[in-house]
């Protein structure tokens, strides 16, 4: 969903790094999320046994992990982003996670013991273990690890994502997990469909369930010009946002292009190179479309 950058994995761990808050600590190259989850340790099981390992959610797809302050939830966060994902957004930032295949297989034993050594930083900020991706709910059985894992440290919790496979969160997840950081793209079916490639309905039951079961939730909107930005689709996500009881901030994330260079790596064509950045004009109108429900926008 996040991360915003690719380079090769060729950084060597030489412990536990140093942690100044407020500045990004990234397992790879200092960018927004790194290519290659350095300092952890990568299984070479088989193919057999990483799938059966994968299915029992002892092992996972890991695109990078960071930590951050103030981005991916509130406090300092170790964020984990997984690689696997539904969804074909145009304007994706990192299009190397939407095939797992392309992700490194770590065990959920050895992101915890990562996630340990932060457990004092947490306590101090008020910061904790924000799973993103890709999709997490493409991994529910990983997902479910790290969230047990991370509660039974006293750990505070959140997840990144579209909503769109929210059925693969089971309740018991939901009781492990403290916020939801949820993507709504798109308020208009057609919309969602052409920025997606995926129906809109499932995020929609998503965040609805979320709200019954008093889950709070910050809601993400990106702002791509000539996309998303027409004020009868800013309306529809506004109403339904407005309509969840739960969410405590709607984030409006302007649109921009650091994720071009990621599409031509891969040879994907790349859709939105003519988009231009929402200018500081249209950023202001769609963030009081939802203030004026009443929502507290960032």
């Amino acid at each position: 969903m996040n991360a915003t950058s690719t380079a090769p994995h060729d950084v060597v761990d030489c412990g536990a790094p140093v942690v100044e808050l407020g500045v990004p600590l990234i397992g790879g190259p200092h960018q927004r999320s790194s290519a290659g989850p350095a300092g952890l340790d990568t299984t070479d099981a088989s193919r057999s046994e990483r799938f059966a390992a994968m299915r029992a959610g002892e092992l996972g797809s890991l695109h990078s992990w960071e930590l951050v302050t103030a981005v991916d939830g509130p406090g300092t966060r170790l964020t984990a982003f997984l690689s696997g994902c539904p969804l074909r957004c145009l304007y994706c930032h990192n299009p190397d996670t939407m095939e797992m295949r392309r992700g490194e297989p770590i065990s959920a034993d050895e992101l915890l013991a990562r996630v340990a050594r932060y457990r004092p930083i947490f306590e101090v900020t008020g910061g904790g273990l924000t799973i993103s991706g890709g999709e997490p709910l493409m991994q529910p059985a990983f997902v479910a690890r790290l969230l047990r894992g991370a509660k039974e440290m006293g750990i505070r919790t959140a997840v990144d994502t579209s909503g769109y496979l929210g059925a693969h969160c089971t309740d018991e997840m939901l009781d492990d997990i403290d916020l939801v950081l949820l993507d709504v793209k798109s308020g208009i079916p057609d919309t969602y469909r052409k920025v997606t490639g995926r129906d809109l309905q499932p995020t929609l039951d998503f965040g609805r369930r979320l709200a019954a079961r008093g889950t709070e939730i910050w809601v993400r909107f990106v702002l791509v010009p000539g996309l998303t930005d027409a004020p009868e689709n800013v309306e529809a996500v506004a109403d339904y946002v407005a309509s969840l009881s739960t969410v405590s901030r709607v984030e409006v994330l302007p649109f921009h292009q650091m994720g071009r260079d990621k599409w031509e790596s891969l040879g994907l064509k790349y859709e939105l190179e003519e988009t231009q950045p929402p200018s500081p004009e249209l950023v202001a109108r769609v963030r009081e479309q939802f203030r004026d429900r009443g929502l507290t926008v960032y």
